[in-house]
């Protein structure tokens, strides 16, 4: 690029409108684009509705000296405006100017930071409900403007699935607010039939005006018609420094000439809503694959085919050493055998016999536990450090899948709406998406505990096992007593301020290990048969 093209002036090219809201709306993000593109010159035109026009803006910088210049339409899609009424423009403007180099950014189409943008939208709305409704009770409804293309139409529809699967709601619909169907009227109308508890309507557009306020007087419509639904309005995209970003990236890729791939929506590239944590992901197989990691071969009864025999689990020789100084120590059978791994663990971890007559086993946790592992292969954890106390080896062998919700965007979104702190917004962000089917390991915060609890009172949440041992004099021993009342849930507890992300992973540990000695257990006896 030469240093005259790395000098570029941007022209923001808006569509126009009638009211007088939307236009200051534009103004104030042309503001932000200029805030955020250095010493860059930032005009501003419109294509309708509103002055100046585009060609008096790329006149007046070709006058002004700047002889290379982007032209990016403000725009969601790319339909008729973006496809063929600015090009022509520029073309003639070509025709016009031939001593400036103008060239045309691509309209915004879906991107990462706008899902991110409408993930946050949505979150803010949710905030806004005196009520806390499960995403899986919960439609989205996603407006979009309507074109004449189907291609930018289907944009929309594409927008809305990400953001269903990738939120947990229990299901999504697409309406538009005009030129295709099924109409903003029209489709809250459909979404209120799917018998869902809430309706979260959200304008994807970029600015307000004429057609947002009539999809919030929809929506206000609908929610007197059917006062038992809830009826959620989210905030439209608006100024922001996402949009301000896709702009100058769109300008960037205008001025060089390069395409705009789908790529740039892949899970393993970027982060999407809902799967950051997969960005890099090696490429693996989710069918077994025969490698040193797995239980050791053997051959079937034909002789031909390779099966797997699960092999109990094997100590190391300090922890066989440490294993055996306790049992020297203490008399463990006076509990009951399915409870002494994971006490042995905690005292191996803690170097302390005296933690022992301060846990809580509620009936069979222990082995409800190690099913769950089996079963479900889902651990939460209300802080990530949590995962470095693990038996890594067991559990890539089990297949068993760790997740923090403190790590995920949404529940610092969550967390910056609401009351909860970033370990609570993680466990209600683990309800959402996994319900009833993770084991819930917290070792740190009680607040986390405490929005699990509330969870099972208020909205029937069931995990498989809490482990819940807070460390601290703030809430925890307090938080720990409730956990030991709840009756709804198999838990692991303790009395005191005692606990922390090592003992949660010790109970985790010995929980691993009794479900590899299961599976060991089990072959050992269709082989004895």
């Amino acid at each position: 690029m030469s240093e005259d093209a790395a000098k570029y002036c941007l022209v923001l090219a808006g569509h126009g409108s009638r009211d007088l809201d939307g236009v200051r709306e534009f103004e104030a993000l042309v503001e932000l684009v200029r805030a955020r593109a250095g010493d860059r010159l930032v005009a501003h035109a419109y294509l309708e509705f509103a002055q100046p026009s585009i060609g008096d803006v790329v006149a007046d910088c070709l006058k002004a000296g700047h002889h290379t210049i982007v032209v990016v339409p403000c725009l969601l899609a790319a339909a008729t405006h973006a496809k063929n009424d600015m090009p022509s423009q520029l073309l003639e403007l070509r025709t016009r100017f031939p001593q400036g180099s103008i060239h045309f950014g691509a309209a915004m189409d879906l991107h990462p930071l706008l899902l991110q943008l409408s993930q946050e939208r949505i979150l803010e709305a949710e905030s806004r409900s005196p009520q806390v409704i499960a995403r899986s009770d919960t439609c989205l409804v996603v407006v979009g403007r309507g074109t004449s293309d189907p291609d930018a139409n289907s944009d929309i529809s594409k927008l809305s699935r990400m953001l269903e699967e990738g939120m947990g709601f229990g299901a999504s619909f697409v309406c538009y607010s005009g030129t295709a169907k099924p109409l903003v009227a029209d489709g809250l109308r459909a979404a209120a039939l799917l018998g869902y508890r809430r309706l979260l309507v959200f304008p994807y557009m970029l600015f307000d005006g004429i057609l947002v306020k009539r999809i919030y007087a929809a929506a206000d419509g609908l929610q007197e018609r059917y006062p038992a639904i809830e009826v959620l309005k989210a905030g439209y995209l608006g100024v922001h420094p996402n949009i301000a970003d896709v702009f100058l990236e769109r300008a960037r890729e205008g001025l060089e000439g390069r395409a705009h791939m789908n790529c740039s929506l892949c899970k393993y590239r970027v982060q999407i809503v809902g799967f950051e944590g997969q960005v890099g992901t090696p490429q693996s197989t989710h069918h077994p694959t025969f490698t040193m990691n797995l239980p050791q071969a053997r051959l079937s009864p034909e002789g031909s085919l390779p099966t797997f025999r699960w092999r109990p689990y094997v100590p190391s020789l300090l922890e066989a050493q440490s294993f055996q100084m306790m049992a020297e120590a203490l008399d463990w059978s006076k509990y009951p055998e399915s409870v002494v791994p994971a006490l042995q663990w905690l005292t191996h971890t803690s170097g302390d016999y005296s933690l022992v007559g301060e846990m809580f086993f509620s009936p069979g946790a222990p082995e409800t536990g190690a099913r769950a592992l089996l079963r479900c292969k889902r651990v939460v954890t209300d802080v990530p450090m949590t995962a470095s106390g693990l038996k890594q080896a067991l559990v890539e062998q089990l297949g068993v899948r760790l997740w923090c919700g403190a790590d995920e965007r949404e529940a610092d979104l969550a967390a910056r709406h609401s009351q909860l702190t970033p370990a609570a917004a993680g466990i209600r962000l683990a309800w959402q998406r996994f319900g009833n089917d993770v084991v819930l390991a917290i070792g740190e915060a009680p607040s986390a505990v405490e929005e699990a609890l509330r969870l099972v009172r208020e909205h029937g949440w069931r995990p498989q096992l809490v482990i819940g041992l807070p460390v601290g004099f703030v809430g925890a021993a307090e938080a720990k007593l409730e956990l030991r009342r709840c009756l709804a849930v198999p838990r692991i507890t303790n009395t005191g301020p005692r606990g922390g992300r090592a003992w949660a992973a010790a109970v985790l540990n010995a929980l691993l290990i009794q479900a590899i000695n299961a599976l060991a257990a089990r072959d050992n006896e269709a082989i004895n048969v």
